[in-house]
């Protein structure tokens, strides 16, 4: 257990390493060398370790039970956030390291909560790597390092299982690697497609590929102070909706698309629901908010953007939806509760769950009326999934609690209660934005450290579904106990 977790968190962070090469690359162009330095000697550091580790190597390791593959994708994830941390703060942008911190774990985990003010003020190369590491986190930094260093043999797949969202986690092809191979080139294909578009629509490069990074890995940071909403472009609002819902998508379900299984896509239980979601929500939004843009068209840019920042936990901003009617502000809120598809960038609780509980509930309805009869329970037109609606249930009462927890902490961190509410829903679902006084013009710059790190917590525990950082804890507890 010890060997494999040393070797996970040195390849690991050795990975993440070398992705600072990008922003050292952006620091270099833009003449920034003191955070040039900041990048470089952690980057030179995570590869003496990986280097070390990788030389000591006796062949493949297996990762063993199902408990050590969440007690180390929860501790990987912990390391490389501290680790993403570190040029933050050495390249003396925040005030302490708990705020470098933060913005690390709000990158990695997409949630884009930020603790600045002024990102613009920023050093370039500091705000490519915010941005990068919402791209790096939102396929997950162990998926990555198993598709390019497949080094943990079978124990790779249980890894992916554990970073994996949804309650349902398979494999596309025989073998993992290739399945992390295929999600990966299929997100670095997207963006650079959005990219290239952002880029035509009139965005330079380095704010293209800032965004493309942000809004491919469900995040929200961005390069501006009013986020998108300061670019003043509507054809770049409607490439970021669009792309935002992409992201929102199980991306297996862009390979069955290039296999042209289009019947299993078609067929696919989340893939309905979370389109009847977004287009339930935009048009009700549409309707409530008509009288206060000009055209209808103004409106339903609006509000299709808001909806799909909501909805994918992206976060990006074009209008403060603190303005909007309150029945608009209601739906908005809603969408905390939802969340993308499994298998995506997104956060949130997953439309798939929802979707298990409605089937589920409406079978319960019809034993009532029909006691003798047999309601089954289908999953993309795949009957026998009953056991999965059990799993579902835990999961939202396991979510919901740890919300509760979050929100009592807020309150007792000086919060008022709805503001301390909606950021446990953004906090735990990785959302970004809240209400109140953490509204989306707002920051996190002003909390307490301890209510910081908490939230960092929570994040974590988000990005992680739940599980993954209890059992860390509970592992950690129950060895501490053995001792």
């Amino acid at each position: 257990m010890v060997n494999v977790l040393v070797r996970s968190l040195s390849t690991v962070m050795g990975l993440v390493g070398t992705s600072f090469l990008l922003p050292v690359f952006v620091a270099y162009w833009y003449g920034e060398w003191r955070a040039l330095t900041a990048f470089v000697v952690p980057m030179a550091a995570s590869w003496l370790l990986a280097g070390f580790f990788w030389l000591r190597r006796r062949g493949k390791l297996r990762v063993g039970g199902v408990e050590n593959a969440f007690v180390i994708v929860g501790s990987v994830w912990i390391v490389v956030s501290l680790f993403g941390a570190i040029p933050l703060y050495a390249c003396g942008a925040f005030s302490g390291f708990i705020d470098a911190l933060f913005e690390s774990v709000s990158g990695f985990t997409t949630t884009g909560a930020s603790v600045l003010s002024d990102v613009e003020s920023l050093p370039h190369c500091i705000n490519f790597w915010r941005c990068q590491t919402h791209w790096l986190g939102g396929m997950g930094v162990i998926a990555l390092a198993v598709a390019l260093i497949p080094i943990l043999g079978v124990g790779g797949y249980r890894l992916v299982q554990a970073e994996t969202s949804g309650p349902e986690k398979g494999k596309l092809t025989a073998r993992i690697s290739d399945t992390a191979k295929i999600l990966w080139t299929i997100y670095v294909v997207l963006t650079l497609i959005q990219t290239c578009l952002l880029h035509f629509a009139g965005m330079g490069w380095f704010d293209a590929v800032c965004h493309a990074f942000s809004t491919l890995g469900t995040g929200g940071f961005s390069t501006r102070n009013a986020s998108l909403a300061s670019f003043a472009n509507p054809a770049v609002e409607w490439i970021c909706t669009a792309f935002m819902l992409l992201a929102s998508v199980n991306f297996g379900l862009y390979y069955l698309l290039v296999l042209g299984k289009w019947s299993e896509i078609r067929d696919n239980t989340e893939l309905r629901g979370f389109v009847l979601v977004v287009l339930a929500a935009i048009g009700g939004a549409t309707v409530l908010e008509a009288s206060s843009w000009a055209t209808v068209s103004d409106t339903a840019r609006a509000v299709a953007f808001q909806v799909a920042s909501v909805i994918s936990t992206t976060g990006f901003m074009s209008q403060d939806y603190l303005t909007w009617k309150p029945a608009s502000q209601l739906i908005v809120l809603s969408l905390f509760l939802i969340g993308g598809c499994s298998g995506s960038t997104a956060g949130g609780i997953k439309v798939i769950r929802w979707s298990v509980l409605s089937k589920q509930l409406r079978n319960d309805i019809l034993r009532l009326l029909h006691p003798h009869g047999v309601f089954t329970l289908r999953i993309n037109g795949i009957p026998g999934k009953g056991e999965v609606s059990s799993f579902v249930a835990s999961f939202i009462f396991v979510y919901f609690a740890l919300v509760f927890v979050t929100a009592f902490i807020g309150a007792c961190s000086g919060l008022d209660l709805f503001t301390a509410f909606t950021a446990s829903l953004s906090m735990v679902g990785n959302v970004g934005p809240a209400f109140g006084s953490l509204g989306p013009t707002a920051n996190y710059g002003g909390l307490s450290p301890a209510l910081k790190l908490w939230y960092c917590f929570a994040m974590l525990a988000g990005r992680l579904e739940v599980y993954t950082l209890l059992i860390l804890v509970g592992s950690s507890l129950r060895r501490k106990n053995d001792a």
